[in-house]
């Protein structure tokens, strides 16, 4: 039996399988169809043509356009029907043409998306991404699986992030790069294979950084990537010198963590 607020508006032409919960104030417009596993948030809108199918929960406010498929089956060699799902959080803006697919019982079994992000056309959430909020994702970006996708970064368009890769917290992405490993949290990265090519300076001044700030992120940045000693050797020996810095911090934190990538850098020899 559907579970359909009273306030909804479900155009005649449309499809809501038995099962499937339809918050307050959706609107699901004509040619839609939606699954029997499928929860629909307050005030979410599906334009038209959207298919929403899988154990997947969709949060308040979001709009998805035309030709998106929500919620289908990872594509994964290793899926073997289990029942996954895929969480979005509130406020996102899903354009035409995305498809984001449920998790994989070897990566946990949940794709997460979080709050107030754009997804612009044909962009592709691929099995166990996990995304935080305010991201853009423009025309045709493609993440592969277990991708996981920082606050505030922007990906432009057509480029490609390869699976296990992380993008930290408002990097910078140009359109047509590949992204073969980590990005930093700031880092701006070009090119085909990407190279990082500093810091998304504009990002962090929009953001409200102020610019004392700016300069000693950018400082440690050369100490990091310029330095004598590994990466990772030269992040460790100036924590002491930044802690009062919380973008450094972030920085250092995240090329301290455990990952299944190596570090994007300037020098794609140095480890």
């Amino acid at each position: 039996m559907n579970m359909i607020a009273a306030s909804a508006r479900i155009h005649p032409l449309s499809v809501i399988e038995d099962g499937a919960e339809i918050g307050e104030s959706v609107v699901v417009g004509p040619f839609c169809h939606v699954g029997p596993k499928v929860v629909l948030g307050e005030g979410v809108e599906l334009l038209s043509h959207v298919v929403v199918t899988g154990r997947t929960k969709v949060g308040r406010g979001t709009r998805i356009f035309p030709s998106a498929v929500i919620g289908g089956d990872p594509q994964s060699i290793h899926h073997g029907g289990e029942e996954t799902t895929l969480s979005i959080g509130e406020r996102n803006t899903i354009r035409e043409g995305v498809t984001m697919n449920t998790g994989t019982t070897d990566g946990g079994g949940k794709t997460i998306v979080g709050d107030d992000n754009l997804f612009l056309a044909y962009s592709h959430i691929a099995h166990d991404c996990i995304l935080g909020n305010h991201i853009i994702l423009s025309n045709n970006v493609m993440l592969a699986g277990h991708v996981t996708i920082e606050d505030r970064a922007i990906l432009g368009g057509g480029s490609a992030v390869h699976q296990f890769t992380r993008v930290g917290r408002q990097a910078f992405v140009g359109g047509l790069s590949a992204v073969s490993y980590d990005v930093i949290p700031y880092g701006m990265l070009n090119g085909n294979p990407g190279v990082l090519g500093g810091l998304n300076v504009v990002g962090m001044s929009r953001a409200g950084m102020d610019k004392p700030t700016i300069h000693r992120v950018r400082r440690a940045f050369k100490q990091i990537f310029e330095g004598e000693g590994s990466i990772r050797t030269n992040a460790a020996a100036i924590r002491e010198e930044y802690l009062d810095c919380t973008p450094v911090i972030e920085i250092l934190d995240f090329i301290a963590a455990d990952s299944d990538r190596a570090l994007s850098s300037p020098n794609r020899n140095k480890a």
